[in-house]
């Protein structure tokens, strides 16, 4: 019964706002240029369609990256919101 307390607090949340959205955006981006370098086969196929945009990373690259990015964003977006500073 003593954690009943923790079950009934809720989380600072923000709604969508323009500086979400760039927080989310520079995130994204970071995590593209991490992958990248990182990642040993960035072209393996299926290819992009216009693969000069992303640097020439195919779809499994780029679908990794961003999921990394989301991750990342959704952190950091919550700690800057946690500290009040979005």
């Amino acid at each position: 019964m003593a954690f009943l307390p923790v079950l009934a607090t809720v989380p600072t949340t923000l709604t969508w706002s323009p500086k979400v959205a760039v927080v989310m955006i520079l995130c994204n981006v970071l995590a593209i240029a991490i992958g990248k370098y990182t990642i040993k086969y960035p072209s393996a196929p299926p290819a992009l369609p216009s693969d000069n945009l992303f640097g020439g990373m195919g779809l499994p690259a780029l679908l990794g990256t961003t999921s990394f990015g989301h991750l990342i964003g959704a952190g950091v977006i919550l700690g800057l919101a946690n500290l009040g500073a979005l």
